[in-house]
């Protein structure tokens, strides 16, 4: 024993994991499909639902999509060009970014403190227009992406 320790991520008492402040699952940093699917199944309520619509829906729309969890958050992107797509659970809606969300058409609705970045909100309520989201993440996976 050379005397040092381990942290684990917090857990909750089900062994699911905890949920930070806003909502968001805290799952450690990892690459490929199973830290997404880890991702998913611990995002709380209808957002798990959505979460398993939406990497399906990426997937079918890049065949090959490199994904990796950083940050607590499921990025999406082209394996040696960068990530395209970000995901991130609030309490009330799931946040897409689109990182060069301003070289889209249309843009995506919500502007960003950072110029390129465009978001789109998914609130419980809302009707999800799937063949525009894959219209964007189509574009979005054919534009230079972001390092991080």
């Amino acid at each position: 024993m050379t005397g040092e320790t381990t942290k684990k991520a917090p857990r909750k008492q089900s062994g699911q994991p905890v949920l930070l402040s806003g909502g968001n699952p805290q799952i450690a940093k990892g690459y490929g499909d199973g830290p997404i699917q880890a991702y998913i199944a611990a995002m709380p309520g209808w957002k798990s639902d959505m979460g398993r619509r939406l990497d399906a829906l990426i997937e079918k729309t890049v065949p090959g999509v490199y994904k990796a969890v950083k940050w607590n958050s499921p990025f999406y992107g082209i394996e040696g060009d960068g990530w395209f797509l970000g995901l991130h659970c609030f309490n009330k809606y799931i946040k897409l970014a689109f990182f060069r969300g301003t070289a889209l058409d249309p843009m995506p609705p919500v502007a960003s403190k950072t110029a390129e970045t465009r978001y789109f909100h998914i609130h419980e309520e809302d009707v999800l227009d799937e063949a525009q989201l894959a219209e964007w993440i189509r574009q979005a996976s054919r534009l230079p992406g972001e390092r991080m």
